[in-house]
């Protein structure tokens, strides 16, 4: 028997087309559907939303009732011809991430059908090896997870006075870190939109990296500024080590002098600084940017763990660029003074001579733990340990 639909009294400028559509798509193309209404003009209404989907209909009386005969075309089967599939949504179904996304992709969510014809879409980073990371998707959800609002996770009204060297000692720590932390968000911000769509999981990764970068810089800024300072100085060395990290174009590459030995070195300073800033402010800061940056590293050695895995002939591009940045910063001076100078004094917490023997000695430790942190980094990574020493010892004086 022929299906049969009414539509009632609903015409097709208030949904009727749904009900005709969702009873077609129950037949297959060059079989009939028969459709009645009573609203008014409703058979012109259909007649015209059939000619324009390409579906041929024909009106009848059937015991003195009105009845439109569709016969379901094949022009929108017709759209699915030729028709690109990009993949499975779940990432971890068996040939869900391709080892090369389609340009012709373009913004499609991986797994949908994307239509042929669609226009193709540029993104230059559209192999699975350059950026792809297993870890990816539950990294994110940790990141989300542990977002942190910064009005109300620091205590922006705890009450200390501090010393003017002591204060001014942490306003040249956090302007130097702001100027870190901006080069942390640039990075992937500049390879974010050259990421190919079909590895969203690493777009959103990165994503939410810059969120966390810029958070950081809102709350260094904020603490520079709540006794009335404004920031302190910023050296051509540093500028200099931190464009390095700008110009570096390759994805891999930039991960793992950012993230791997940069941030991973900055995990420590946080640590340090939570240990040793002389109000609760700053100390709450340092812990949660620590928790942050610590993220950021995991993602950068999970993503450099898998390339290597894949090709281990990459650690020799790594060293290279680890060498190279030494050479390119062979004349800058490194760390600047008033930094090395104000984590002393931080760490020693007095002006005395045993007080500040105690705060160099902890500073040289810092640099220790760095160097060590680094070199178990690299380790990890398959770097043989003379090798890692190596690599950990040539990484930039500026720490980031």
């Amino acid at each position: 028997m022929q299906p049969t639909i009414d539509i009632e009294h609903l015409g097709f400028d208030a949904g009727a087309h749904l009900l005709v559509k969702h009873g077609l798509q129950q037949l297959a193309p060059g079989e009939a559907l028969a459709v009645t209404g009573s609203g008014a003009g409703w058979d012109g209404q259909l007649t015209a939303w059939c000619r324009s989907q390409g579906h041929p209909c024909a009106a009848l009386e059937v015991d003195g009732r009105r009845l439109v005969r569709v016969t379901r075309g094949g022009a929108e089967a017709g759209r699915w011809r030729a028709a690109l599939h990009s993949g499975h949504a779940d990432p971890r179904v068996e040939g869900a991430i391709a080892a090369q996304a389609k340009a012709q992709w373009g913004l499609a969510a991986r797994g949908a059908t994307v239509e042929a014809g669609s226009p193709a879409m540029q993104f230059r980073l559209d192999q699975k090896e350059e950026v792809w990371a297993e870890r990816a998707a539950d990294l994110y959800a940790q990141a989300a997870a542990a977002q942190w609002d910064p009005e109300t996770a620091i205590d922006w009204n705890a009450e200390f006075t501090l010393p003017d060297m002591v204060e001014d000692a942490v306003v040249q720590v956090l302007t130097y870190m702001i100027e870190n932390e901006v080069a942390a968000l640039v990075v992937p911000a500049r390879f974010l939109g050259q990421v190919h769509p079909h590895f969203r999981e690493v777009q959103a990764v990165l994503a939410i990296q810059v969120a966390d970068e810029a958070r950081h810089i809102e709350v260094f800024t904020r603490r520079v500024r709540l006794k009335g300072r404004e920031p302190g100085l910023s050296t051509a060395g540093g500028q200099s080590s931190l464009k390095t990290l700008l110009d570096e174009q390759d994805f891999s590459v930039a991960e793992f002098l950012l993230s791997v030995l940069g941030e991973g070195t900055f995990v420590s300073l946080l640590h340090f600084l939570h240990a040793y800033a002389p109000d609760p402010v700053t100390r709450q800061i340092a812990r949660l940017a620590a928790r942050d940056e610590a993220r950021h590293v995991a993602f950068g050695m999970t993503h450099l763990a898998a390339r290597l895995e894949r090709e281990p002939a990459f650690r020799t591009r790594l060293a290279h660029a680890v060498q190279s940045r030494n050479d390119a910063l062979a004349a800058s001076s490194g760390l600047n003074e008033e930094v090395f100078d104000a984590l002393i004094l931080l760490a020693a917490g007095a002006m005395t001579p045993a007080a500040v023997a105690a705060g160099y000695l902890r500073v040289q430790q810092l640099m220790v733990d760095m160097a060590e942190g680094r070199q178990s980094r690299l380790e990890r990574l398959g770097f043989s340990k003379a090798e890692a020493q190596q690599l950990s010892a040539l990484h930039t004086r500026n720490f980031m």
